[in-house]
């Protein structure tokens, strides 16, 4: 059954960022440094659902001391991204997807969920006012944070909150390598963990993220780019690389396989992630969901069985692995370089977003 659409009430900004220092700011957006004019809030209260959908101009929030989220963290996000077209439209990639993601994240933290429809609507409505800021040209897009926090006042315990506010904001991104593919270097954390078994793994929740910053300084001490988190119980099935997904190639050329670690309820399910196995086995390769072990990529990579390895995500669409450090010792993937398949792939997946390639998956949401 479709739901209803909910009425955005638009109140654009009587101010908006000039022509020129909208400019300026496209010059050099870097990533989360600039904002676009306008965000768009829906709340959620028990008894009534979703109401006060609007579009109003960007400002800093006024938020109750003891609201909620501030205390017990009930707290969901994602991201995503706007692209302009080879013909000037502007495009966003696969928000249906982020959406029902979004809504799996608010079910696992006890939190209402929100309509898909109203998910995409949301992002149509801030993209629409917005679009002059969606940059043009290499890989520059508009970056979209859709948010969801408890906003209900109070310190009780025992339950969810019962009022919760919904938001997106927008902000321009600059490519992620301006000055080219570079490989990074990852370290196996096996003094932390990301997630356990019946955890919050598999939520877009922003705890999971802090969690993370003490195994990312452990990993920058040691001379490396990212930390790579293993599996909670044994500490050595391979799961995510800090906020991405990781793919293992098997071989060269055309016969070569594709594979990622399976999803166990304690990965995050990337769209990127997904939207690969679709594009590698449709070039041909084999693919796959499997368990792999730090044994079997030190392995694999000392006899060249794995002869490249990838991380994936919205931000850097796909980043190369060049080396690895452990306690137990350290190896190169590869020539630690970025590898052929790895640079197909990419091309692929930004040629669909960019609209330079056909889009045969239907994954470019269009915005009119």
């Amino acid at each position: 059954m479709t739901t209803p659409s909910l009425p955005f009430d638009l109140k654009p900004s009587a101010q908006p960022v000039s022509d020129a220092d909208r400019e300026a700011a496209l010059a050099d957006p870097g990533f989360g440094r600039h904002f676009t004019d306008h965000m768009v809030t829906i709340r959620w209260t028990e008894g009534r659902g979703w109401h006060d959908a609007r579009l109003q101009p960007y400002a800093p929030l006024s938020m109750d001391p003891a609201s909620m989220v501030l205390h017990y963290s009930q707290e969901i996000f994602e991201g995503l991204k706007a692209y302009r077209q080879a013909d000037g439209t502007v495009a966003v990639f696969r928000p249906e997807a982020n959406g029902e993601r979004f809504q799996r994240s608010a079910r696992r933290m006890a939190m209402p969920e929100l309509p898909v429809e109203t998910f995409v609507e949301a992002i149509d409505v801030l993209v629409r006012q917005d679009e002059a800021w969606v940059p043009s040209g290499g890989e520059q897009t508009l970056y979209l944070r859709p948010f969801m926090f408890a906003s209900e006042v109070g310190l009780g315990i025992n339950r969810p909150a019962n009022e919760y506010t919904f938001m997106v904001i927008a902000s321009p991104a600059g490519a992620y390598f301006p000055r080219g593919i570079k490989p990074v270097s990852v370290w196996l954390s096996k003094d932390y963990v990301r997630a356990a078994p019946g955890g919050t793994g598999e939520a877009k929740t922003g705890g999971n993220y802090a969690g993370a910053f003490l195994a990312q300084a452990e990993a920058t001490r040691n001379g490396c780019d990212q930390v790579v988190w293993l599996d909670a119980v044994e500490r050595r099935w391979v799961e995510e690389m800090g906020g991405m997904n990781l793919y293992f190639v098997r071989g060269e050329g055309e016969d070569a396989e594709i594979v990622t670690p399976q999803l166990t309820g304690t990965l995050l399910p990337g769209i990127t992630r997904d939207s690969l196995l679709r594009i590698a086995s449709d070039l041909g390769h084999t693919t796959g969901e499997v368990k792999i072990s730090t044994d079997d990529w030190r392995q694999g990579s000392a006899d060249g069985t794995i002869s490249e390895v990838f991380a994936c995500g919205t931000a850097a669409v796909i980043t190369p692995v060049g080396s690895v450090r452990s306690a137990e010792g350290d190896w190169t993937v590869g020539d630690g370089q970025p590898g052929p398949i790895t640079q197909r792939l990419r091309a692929e997946l930004l040629g669909i977003q960019t609209g330079q390639r056909p889009d045969p998956y239907g994954w470019m949401h269009r915005i009119r």
